[in-house]
């Protein structure tokens, strides 16, 4: 008989995910954004992931090909789950990225909800307020250093 997957509750998943993250980034804290990362891979909204959607989670995050990474960073953004990003969704993640870089008002040339604005400037091609799935694909691939910063990924940031 095939064993159920054992499944990761969220203090233990976080605390692990924390650990990665911050080796990766220092100087600030992941905890906010873990907890978006683990919303995103908790598909049935239990609480938990198992132990193959935690190492997924590893994978895309750390080192995915950019069009799944997209993919994931497109659901994570669609907190709501309802298909779009609104301004509010985004705001909020930058937040969070900003938090886990350890950047403020002294180190970042824009505050998340002007970074937001100009985001939305740039890919919110037909001006609804709200970012498609394609309208964030498209707008990340277009632009590296956006796709650097939206996904929190240093490595490309001066490519």
């Amino acid at each position: 008989t095939e064993q159920p997957q054992k499944k990761i509750g969220t203090p233990k998943f976080k605390k692990k995910f924390i650990e990665v993250y911050s080796s990766f980034f220092p100087t600030g804290d992941a905890d906010q954004f873990c907890t978006h990362v683990f919303r995103t891979f908790d598909k049935d909204n239990s609480g938990k992931i198992d132990f193959n959607e935690f190492l997924l989670a590893i994978n895309i995050t750390s080192g995915g090909q950019p069009k799944e990474k997209l993919e994931w960073a497109f659901q994570m953004y669609d907190i709501d789950g309802n298909g779009t990003i609104e301004k509010k969704e985004m705001t909020e993640i930058i937040k969070a990225i900003y938090s886990m870089l350890g950047a403020n008002e002294a180190t970042v040339d824009l505050t998340p909800e002007a970074r937001t604005e100009e985001i939305f400037d740039k890919m919110d091609s037909n001006h609804d307020g709200v970012l498609t799935r394609k309208e964030f694909m498209d707008g990340c691939m277009a632009d590296q250093q956006l796709y650097s910063m939206l996904l929190a990924d240093e490595s490309n940031a001066n490519s």
